[in-house]
């Protein structure tokens, strides 16, 4: 993989992480919108100038490529390297949700020894 995409999307963006999962299957902008807006209980509501904008760097990057599609919309369609940097994202995350329910239920394991 490339050291540079990952220096460039490792930590990623809520938007950019969601969109990625949104792209594991193909789908065209509104179905992206859509399928994260109901992944999120509506927690985050991509606009179509944030979709469009972050959908051309990602492809431009090589995380997402346009498919053919039937339907006759630009559909996107996550790539191997996209994969790969979803997955070390997710790792990163889970790692980092374990340190703060350690730490939160007082199992960091600095307990000062006395």
């Amino acid at each position: 993989m490339q050291k540079d995409m990952t220096k460039k999307y490792i930590p990623m963006t809520e938007t950019t992480y969601y969109t990625l999962l949104a792209v594991i299957e193909p789908r065209h902008g509104y179905a992206i919108m859509q399928f994260v807006s109901n992944l999120t209980k509506e927690r985050i509501k991509l606009g179509t100038g944030t979709l469009y904008t972050m959908v051309g760097r990602l492809t431009t990057d090589g995380l997402i490529s346009i498919v053919d599609s039937d339907s006759g919309k630009k559909t996107y369609q996550i790539t191997e390297l996209g994969q790969e940097l979803l997955e070390i994202e997710t790792k990163r995350l889970q790692v980092q949700l374990e340190n703060g329910v350690n730490v939160l239920e007082g199992r960091d394991g600095n307990e000062s020894k006395a």
